[in-house]
């Protein structure tokens, strides 16, 4: 069985050997693939829904790794015990839902040594969130798939010394400190989304678009900001 992009970026960032417990784990090819990689760690695949822990049970049956694999119906972390996992996997959600798992039960949060994040949406307001209570972000990673762009994370108990700027925020400390390319590309991207738009505003010249233009100025701003840190030697 071979992930997606998507699905491998995550993966490899679960430290080797750590128990795991992949939440919403839809297919169970994270946990597949870990069990292969991991012969000896335990592993736990849930989901809110039948359907998709029914279709990872088939994915299972037929890797031949039921006995590795303990499948849970669970909202979030419902299902886990406080100190049964090393490790967490969010991936694949929106980010108001990954800041609801983490706070909805932190008996269990606060026993979870590693975090793997990978946020659909709102992902400056993860990084805040992790920020404001306490985490580090120790490695973040980002892929190209299909025309989309997925950044992710791994974050620990550690509260970080230097707060975050607005544009780590946005577009990550990590990622921004290594110049990813990936990242890099999807800034470019973005820049000429935005340099489009405001061509297309200015010479709408209403008062609406006017409007319009200052925020996407400023949004233009803080991607050139970004890229700054790509020429920096």
């Amino acid at each position: 069985m071979e992930l997606s992009k998507r699905l491998s970026a995550v993966a490899g960032l679960v430290t080797e050997g750590a128990s795991v417990a992949d939440i919403g784990t839809d297919h169970g090819y994270i946990p597949i693939w870990l069990a292969k990689r991991d012969p000896a760690v335990k592993l736990i695949a849930m989901d809110v829904n039948e359907g998709p822990l029914e279709r990872a049970r088939e994915h299972i049956l037929a890797e031949g790794l039921s006995d590795r694999i303990d499948l849970r119906l669970s909202d979030g972390f419902s299902a886990l015990d406080p100190g049964e996992v090393h490790t967490i996997i969010a991936a694949g959600m929106g980010g108001g839902l990954v800041i609801h798992i983490l706070e909805a039960n932190p008996a269990v949060t606060d026993s979870v040594q590693e975090f793997i994040l990978q946020p659909q949406s709102e992902i400056e307001r993860v990084r805040a969130y992790l920020e404001r209570e306490g985490y580090t972000i120790v490695r973040e990673e980002m892929v190209e798939e299909d025309g989309k762009y997925y950044p992710m994370m791994k974050a620990v108990h550690r509260r970080e010394i230097i707060p975050y700027s607005e544009v780590e925020l946005l577009y990550g400390r990590d990622l921004l400190r290594r110049r990813h390319p990936v990242l890099r590309d999807f800034l470019l991207r973005e820049e000429r989304i935005r340099e489009d738009i405001l061509e297309r505003l200015r010479r709408a010249g209403t008062p609406g678009a006017v409007q319009r233009q200052e925020d996407v100025e400023r949004e233009l701003a803080r991607i050139r900001e970004a890229l700054g840190r790509y020429a920096c030697q």
